[in-house]
């Protein structure tokens, strides 16, 4: 496909806002059902559409698991992150829950050099002590109110990096629709045993019942969302590259940050702020360096 920075930066815009749209559905069933079965209820969903695009597209073909441990820490990486993040959105703002998440990229190349044998740059340090303080400062009042449960995003972030991680160890064994098909596969029985466990747990928050009709249709609204999202970003990718289209995963939190304020009344302090321009700053501190060294190899 012909190089288009404009087009596929606003593929990439569209998505990474869509993903905000949905965790900011997730954070309005809030005590309706536990987070638990959302989650297993939007990966039910989502794995069963993507199954039948993927069979429709590509035959039983598709559906041939190429390095199966890997697909299968995938799996089990994005369930953790999933409902540690959507546990996180039942008790904190959006905003706040979502910057802390934001990390995840930070982790993964500080864990990079060490599970996948990737050189660590001084600009990869240089970014993670930074984001580290500005996380510690997004949660300073939300430790002190919340106690533990505050950590919640921080474990989401890193369920996400050991995603990223597996992601780059099977990149290219499949399509891009094979793989998020596959994600979903492997997460949605791995979310529904956990669903089971805790309804068994004897943890009233953890208590299955039977959902509203209202409640199924913001499963699949969220489900269908995210897909889209992914399918808008992998796009983007594609038209514009991996590299230019990077920065524009803050949109997500921009979103949030409006979501939260408009949609639940969460306006954000100036300390979260504070800390979410310095999480931000990292990224982008982080994103440069590696271009730029990234081109300089080129010439090299």
């Amino acid at each position: 496909m012909r190089q288009d920075d404009r087009s596929g930066l606003m593929f990439a815009l569209c998505g990474f806002a869509l993903l905000s749209l949905g965790d900011a559905v997730v954070k309005t069933m809030a005590g309706e059902w536990p987070p638990t079965a959302i989650a297993a209820l939007r990966y039910v969903l989502g794995a069963a559409g993507l199954s039948a695009i993927l069979l429709a597209t590509e035959g039983p073909a598709g559906f041939h698991f190429a390095r199966p441990g890997l697909q299968v820490v995938r799996g089990v990486a994005v369930a953790i992150s999933t409902v540690a993040f959507f546990a996180s959105l039942f008790v904190m703002p959006l905003a706040e829950a979502t910057t802390i998440v934001f990390v995840s990229p930070l982790i993964t190349g500080l864990l990079a050099p060490l599970f996948l044998g990737e050189r660590a740059i001084r600009a990869t340090w240089i970014a993670s002590g930074a984001a580290f303080v500005g996380v510690l400062i997004v949660l300073r009042p939300n430790l002190a109110a919340l106690g533990p449960a505050a950590l919640l995003p921080l474990a989401s972030a890193f369920g996400m990096s050991a995603l990223f991680m597996a992601n780059r160890a099977v990149a290219g064994s499949a399509s891009a629709l094979a793989m998020q098909a596959k994600l979903a596969l492997v997460a949605a029985p791995v979310l529904v045993a956990a669903a089971g466990l805790g309804h068994m747990s004897g943890i009233e928050r953890l208590a299955i019942g039977a959902p509203s009709i209202l409640v199924i249709a913001k499963c699949a609204f969220v489900a269908l969302s995210a897909s889209t999202a992914h399918w808008l970003i992998y796009m983007g990718t594609v038209r514009a590259g991996a590299a230019t289209i990077a920065p524009m995963t803050y949109v997500q939190l921009v979103v949030a940050i409006g979501l939260g304020w408009l949609w639940f009344g969460d306006r954000p302090c100036a300390w979260s702020l504070l800390g979410g321009v310095i999480i931000i700053g990292s990224g982008l501190y982080l994103w440069r360096a590696t271009r730029r060294k990234a081109v300089i190899d080129v010439d090299i």
